[in-house]
């Protein structure tokens, strides 16, 4: 792969128009494209892992999506700069590196279903163990695979390339190097792997965008893709801010008390190598005796730290991530004390955090939400001259609807639009309403 390809302002169903020349960068507006779009602000009512905050105000998916695009905008930078220098690629597209990992960054949750991974769970168990099952011999093997483990990374390709009924060619109409920055997983369901990028009904839009970019096809049988290299940069942000936020957000709920916060974020820095760094912090904490604050500020420290490590990372394996032959992420390869407390930081929010009860009430009341959506609005799509059906389908905003003739594998995908596309709060308030919960 090459720079040269790698990076275009070719864009999704205005492949034909000419360009026009703006006052932003064409990757620059691919950021404020999504930042003011309707899918974006909806995160903002959707859980990133503890439920949606009360007195006490912990990350959402909105704000974890900006603080993620804040730090990937520092690694594109970083990178950018040595691109530049080394006079790789069209100067003016290197420069925009940063732009175009932001936006990757803004738009890498767009797909993923209220109440999070065990949204994407209900759906599964629809289909596997509920009234969904029926469905599987009227569809191919690839479209079954697509509904029963649906997957929030092929939905946000969908979401952003997609035409909906009524709504422009080619979706969000972003550019085809931004689209491939998000891509984690270049290629199927149906190939026997844990997690996918898109469905069957993108594949024809993958194969075009990887294509065109040349992403290097690594196993031509199964159809796997090498990544696109920024999709390094996305994911390490996405690693650095979820790990380290939960961190933080578990000290102001008092999940972790202030000396394990305190020595989770300082070990990743060595005592002995580092002295000089606990000096500054001990100045700091002198001035700042906020315990929030102070917190916040190792927290900055931390990132700043990781930033800068797999800016290293990247660029000592830029040949390798060329080639297609790099294994895991970024983060992947931290070494001694980083990688040590990165490793106690995910053991830590596996046991104290994801497991703490507040976060698996969500959950379940989710699973339950959510599988009582798709069971009601499945049945509408699929019999809508029956009785009950002509009262739900209203409900289905008009870019979702289908009619007859609309083949099953699309009314399906039609209704997991319109469900994944829910706040969590609207996602209960219908679930209220179509349930009789709440009438007087």
């Amino acid at each position: 792969m090459n720079w040269e390809q790698l990076l275009s302002t070719i864009r999704t169903g205005q492949e034909d128009k000419k360009e026009i020349k703006h006052d932003r960068t064409q990757f620059q507006r691919d950021y404020d494209r999504l930042i003011f779009s309707s899918p974006f602000r909806r995160l903002q009512d959707k859980t990133q892992v503890f439920p949606l905050p009360g007195s006490v105000f912990v990350h959402n998916r909105l704000t974890h999506s900006l603080e993620v695009a804040s730090v990937g905008r520092s690694l594109g930078n970083n990178i950018s700069a040595r691109l530049l220098k080394a006079a790789m690629g069209n100067a003016d597209l290197v420069a925009e590196i940063g732009s175009v990992v932001a936006a990757a960054c803004l738009a890498h949750d767009l797909g993923n279903p209220p109440f999070g991974h065990s949204g994407e769970a209900a759906i599964g168990h629809y289909f596997t163990n509920g009234d969904g099952l029926k469905f599987k011999e009227e569809l191919t093997s690839s479209q079954w695979t697509d509904i029963t483990r649906f997957e929030g990374n092929a939905n946000a390709l969908r979401m952003l390339t997609h035409a909906f009924k009524g709504r422009r060619k080619g979706g969000f109409a972003m550019t085809y190097t931004t689209i491939a920055s998000i891509l984690k997983y270049p290629y199927e369901s149906g190939i026997g792997l844990k997690k996918y990028g898109y469905f069957q009904s993108e594949k024809t839009t993958f194969q075009h965008i990887a294509n065109t970019l040349g992403l290097k096809l690594i196993d031509e049988e199964k159809g796997i893709y090498a990544r696109h290299p920024l999709v390094y940069l996305v994911e390490a942000a996405d690693d650095i801010c979820y790990q380290v936020m939960d961190i933080e957000d578990a000290h102001k709920l008092k999940i972790l008390s202030y000396e394990e916060t305190y020595d989770l974020l300082t070990g990743f820095f060595d005592k002995k190598k580092e002295a000089h760094e606990f000096t500054k912090i001990e100045e700091i904490f002198n001035d700042v005796t906020d315990k929030n604050e102070q917190m916040a500020f190792l927290r900055a420290k931390v990132i700043g730290k990781l930033v800068g490590l797999c800016t290293e990372i990247f660029w000592n394996n830029h040949q390798t991530i060329l080639e297609g032959q790099f294994k895991g992420g970024l983060i992947d390869h931290l070494t001694g004390t980083e990688l040590e407390a990165m490793e106690t930081c995910k053991t830590t929010a596996f046991k104290r955090i994801y497991k703490h009860p507040s976060v698996v009430e969500i959950e379940i009341a989710g699973y339950r939400i959510l599988g009582t959506l798709l069971e009601e609005f499945i049945k509408a799509v699929t019999n809508p001259k029956d009785f009950y059906s002509k009262m739900l389908l209203p409900f289905i905003p008009e870019q979702f609807t289908t009619d007859e003739e609309t083949p099953l594998y699309e009314k399906i995908q039609s209704v997991l639009d319109f469900i994944s596309g829910m706040t969590d709060v609207y996602a209960l308030d219908l679930y209220k309403k179509i349930s009789g919960i709440g009438l007087k």
